[in-house]
């Protein structure tokens, strides 16, 4: 048995029930085989992939609050430490019903290479709570998370580790969760970031992550030929990440035909008119069905379906395996010849299996939706430099990173024999960084 088979064998067996912690180890040590093969003797001895998938720390942890109707509840809080080879932890916390410790191990491991990846100084980390702020007022989702703060505050710091948003935790949450950590520790530094403009927050963070996937889907495009400009593009989710995907696409001649929440999917012929979108789930938090009773070109459909619409490219920005081998099917079919990732592992292994089977050109999430953490550890720059920069410096400063996380992608997966094949570019660009810092600073 290979040395990768033998190491995913062993995280089946000790992590049981932890499928998307189980699939994303997989996916990733599978892209590795050809550099691990050739590395072999040299890993064992060290033990390398047995310490690359294991985190190098797990808290878990009970979060009381009192709700509006004075009722004590109970939620379960988590921050897993994956990787800190490269820098301090950094990755967000996420606020969902879902929230459980396998799901936080995938996104940690996933975390670890994306921000290798960057070029920045940041370790991989995740965490969160499966508590819903959905439906809870101001003051019940302050309660949680002066709570859920109180216990994590004694784990994080800039130099240690550095939480930010993600599913769940906006700029409501960050407000509350920095005050806390600020009154449990008397600090004033840069331990979380998605902060406001008023406190040490950076431009551009809102847009990070939207922004950045556009512009490595841009830079993928036009080095194989293609350009976004009059590409029709399929966009699932209506949150942060696709409503500045959308900004970025149309302000770069795309049109933006389709949205989607939990509910179900908007498509407008016309192109979507995103400053609805933006009042009704930014202003309103409303559901994306809304936008089709004020838009008479738009149709709601109810449940799923949204990779069944016709498009040029498809960018997945909801949640994990949400796309599988017959949406897969169903684009390509419909003449999608681009998808590029901006949740995390958005597809599932066979969907992604058929997009480089079929030729199609595919930007796996760690690379495609990085954007967002490398706004943050620009962020922490700014806060350790005590500097805030301009919109446009911290925009130009994103856009050069992830033309460099293209170029790093392109060129490892060619160098290996797998041209084009960014999925594999990626993880060997992501791990030889990271294996490199963890080999010279020995067994730790």
């Amino acid at each position: 048995m290979s040395y990768v088979d033998e190491v995913y064998d062993r995280v089946v067996k000790q992590n049981p029930g932890e499928g998307e912690f189980h699939q994303a180890v997989k996916e990733v040590l599978d892209s590795l085989r050809i550099v691990i093969d050739a590395n072999e003797a040299k890993y064992r001895k060290a033990a390398l992939l047995e310490r690359l998938v294991e985190p190098e720390r797990i808290i878990s942890f009970r979060v009381p609050w009192v709700d509006d109707n004075g009722q004590v509840r109970v939620n379960k809080g988590f921050r897993v430490q994956f990787n800190s080879a490269i820098g301090p932890y950094k990755g967000g916390l996420r606020l969902h019903p879902s929230v459980n410790q396998g799901i936080l191990k995938f996104l940690g491991f996933e975390q670890t290479f994306k921000n290798s990846l960057t070029g920045l100084p940041i370790g991989g980390g995740k965490g969160g709570s499966d508590f819903d702020p959905k439906g809870k007022s101001d003051r019940e989702v302050m309660a949680f998370c002066q709570s859920f703060m109180t216990e994590l505050s004694k784990y994080i710091g800039a130099d240690q580790d550095v939480p930010a948003g993600d599913i769940g935790v906006g700029a409501r949450e960050i407000g509350y969760l920095y005050g806390q950590y600020k009154r449990m520790t008397g600090l004033y530094e840069g331990v979380l970031t998605g902060k406001g403009l008023t406190y040490g927050g950076s431009l551009v963070r809102t847009q990070a992550t939207g922004y950045g996937l556009i512009y490595i889907l841009d830079e993928m495009l036009r080095h194989n030929g293609r350009e976004l400009e009059g590409k029709s593009v399929v966009i699932s989710g209506s949150g942060n990440v696709a409503i500045y995907a959308s900004e970025k696409a149309i302000q770069l001649g795309a049109k933006v035909v389709a949205l989607s929440d939990s509910t179900g999917y908007i498509y407008d012929k016309n192109g979507i008119r995103l400053e609805i979108v933006k009042e009704i789930k930014e202003v309103r938090r409303g559901r994306i069905k809304e936008y089709a009773d004020e838009v008479p070109s738009a149709v709601y459909t109810e449940g799923k379906g949204i990779w069944n619409i016709p498009c040029d490219i498809a960018l997945p920005c909801a949640t994990q395996n949400e796309l599988n081998l017959e949406d897969a099917k169903a684009l390509k079919a419909n003449g999608c010849f681009a998808v590029a990732e901006g949740a995390n592992m958005p597809s599932t292994r066979e969907a992604t299996d058929f997009f480089l089977e079929n030729g199609m050109m595919f930007m796996p999430g760690k690379a495609a939706n990085a954007g967002g953490v490398a706004t943050s550890a620009l962020e922490m720059s700014q806060n350790s430099l005590r500097l805030s920069w301009t919109f446009e410096e911290v925009d130009k400063k994103l856009h050069d990173i992830m033309v460099g996380i293209y170029e790093k992608s392109a060129k490892a997966a060619k160098r290996y024999g797998v041209k084009g094949n960014y999925v594999a570019g990626a993880n060997i660009a992501g791990f030889e960084k990271v294996v490199e810092a963890m080999m010279a600073q020995g067994i730790v």
